[in-house]
């Protein structure tokens, strides 16, 4: 993928000759590596992680995984069925595309990061990226985005190449896109369109496609558009069959039609959605109950959360190499080195520029984040702006109300990481520890740091249970309590323990006076 320097007929200052020559030298300096290695420009974008899939025996089977390949796209393949085998007959023509994208602010390598991610979207989504350009602007052009010089210039890169498509790296208006598609005469579709359409391809569960669809309705709503006999206006009452005079009111247009068609469609999708919440709020409240503690697995797509999470419980979940491969979480059970158990659940990945849409579609799933105890925050350290993806992580927390959690950063991927890179990292994160789900590198330093930070009986109090209320002590007998001394006396049972704060109204009346609400830990 090549960047290129001319700036169309835009006023607006650019940089100068050396910073765009920069950004030129290092893609094609990646592009020649690349081929060195046996890739080209419509292999894997470097976005994604080298070396395959990385599957290791904690992973499983992967039997989902095999299913979601069987229909799988590939390069150059007539989609004509005279010239397909059978087993072709199960493969589809990737799209020829070209992405553009727009430098408004931050430093060149954070536009050029920003292009590659898409080409791993594009990737990921079925498509075999050809080229790519970058126009510098402080803001983006009204009619087109890219201003009508560059927009020009991407109509005859999309000749040369035989493209089909334009994807453009951020999200445009309706306008915009009609614009860009007027002078470019392809298809033209927009960063959001993109990783709904990962989002429709990888949904799996009942609930998971409603809110991927629902969210594609929002997004196609506003962007309705007909030409011609579409736009006419649609008879009412019995008009259609030509009977009666005065039944042929002006009725609704195409559009109107379609949009009502759509709110109808979506306010259905809402009601199945707000249905499918009680199972799983019941769900939570018997680990509530149970007095489970939960930690939540979070963090970019394509870090490692679902490796991760294999690596932990050998839940043998999905593990692939494309951005957003899991989008319905999955709850497992764990436990501590010391004897605690705890729920660990995967969430769906997050992206720079998440569609709003897809957060509010997807708020339901995100609450587990948002009712965990601990969230491990997984980060790929090979990444090259793993700072970035850190931000855009927290950004989404902060939206569904987790930044008060506890947070451990799990740097991922460290047997593929620059060790400077890491140890950057840990400065920065002191709250952090190195792993590598792949090979097995820093688990048990990870499982010790998840067992000291999920919530423990840290209330001392020093009880005396009569002897009619014998449930009381079982129950002290749990991973409620932490039992410090046990004795039999004439009144009852005499203990001194150390119980969860959400407890010590229940037993505050067994007390002995003093004892009640002090903080201490096992050993204290």
């Amino acid at each position: 993928m090549t960047e290129n320097p001319q700036h169309g007929n835009q006023p607006t200052p650019g940089p100068d000759a050396d910073q765009i020559q920069s950004v030129i030298d290092r893609i094609l300096a990646a592009d020649t590596a690349s081929s060195a290695h046996g890739t080209t420009a419509s292999g894997r974008a470097l976005a994604l992680s080298e070396g395959g899939d990385g599957h290791t025996e904690v992973d499983g089977e992967q039997l989902e995984l095999a299913d979601r390949q069987a229909l799988r796209r590939v390069s150059g393949l007539s989609t004509e069925l005279e010239d397909m085998s059978e087993v072709e007959y199960r493969q589809l023509r990737l799209e020829r595309v070209v992405l553009a994208g727009l430098w408004t602010e931050g430093t060149a390598q954070d536009a050029e990061n920003s292009l590659r991610e898409l080409a791993a979207l594009a990737e990921t989504a079925g498509s075999e990226v050809l080229d790519g350009i970058i126009q510098r602007r402080h803001l983006p052009d009204p009619a087109t985005f890219l201003g009508k010089g560059k927009a020009e210039e991407l109509r005859g890169i999309v000749a040369m190449t035989g493209a089909d498509t334009v994807v453009v790296d951020s999200e445009l208006a309706p306008s915009q896109r009609r614009a860009l598609e007027d002078v470019v005469r392809v298809k033209v579709i927009d960063r959001t369109a993109l990783i709904l359409d990962i989002f429709a391809q990888h949904a799996q569960s009942r609930e998971g496609r409603a809110q991927v669809e629902l969210a594609q309705l929002e997004y196609l709503l506003p962007r309705l558009r007909g030409w011609g006999e579409s736009m006419s206006r649609q008879a009412g009452g019995r008009a259609a069959g030509g009977e009666g005079i005065g039944s042929r009111g002006p009725g609704e247009t195409k559009i109107e039609l379609d949009r009502r068609r759509i709110r109808t469609r979506m306010a259905k999708l809402r009601r199945e959605i707000a249905a499918m919440k009680p199972a799983r709020e019941t769900k939570r409240a018997n680990r509530r109950r149970n007095r489970v503690p939960s930690v939540a697995i979070a963090g970019y797509t394509n870090a490692g959360k679902s490796s991760l999470l294999n690596r932990l419980t050998h839940a043998g979940v999905l593990v692939e190499n494309a951005l957003f491969a899991t989008l319905d979480p999955t709850v497992r059970k764990s436990v501590t080195p010391d004897g605690i158990g705890y729920t660990l659940s995967d969430t769906v990945g997050f992206v720079r520029q998440l569609p709003t849409q897809l957060v509010e579609a997807f708020r339901s799933t995100l609450e587990e984040v948002g009712d965990s105890d601990v969230i491990l925050h997984v980060v790929d350290v090979s990444h090259p702006d793993p700072e970035g993806q850190i931000a855009a992580v927290r950004t989404v927390l902060a939206e569904v109300d987790a930044r008060r959690i506890p947070e451990i950063v799990v740097l991922n991927k460290a047997d593929a990481a620059d060790p400077l890179v890491v140890a950057r990292l840990r400065q920065r994160e002191p709250r952090s520890v190195v792993v590598s789900a792949r090979t097995g590198e820093g688990i048990e330093e990870l499982e010790r740091a998840i067992s000291d930070a999920i919530p423990r009986p840290n209330v001392a109090l020093d009880l005396l249970v009569p002897f009619t209320d014998g449930d009381v002590v079982s129950r002290l007998h749990s991973p409620d309590a932490d039992i410090i001394s046990e004795t039999y006396e004439a009144e009852g049972t005499r203990l001194r323990v150390l119980v969860r704060e959400d407890l010590v109204e229940d037993l505050r009346r067994y007390a002995l006076d003093g004892s009640a609400g002090s903080q201490e830990r096992p050993g204290a």
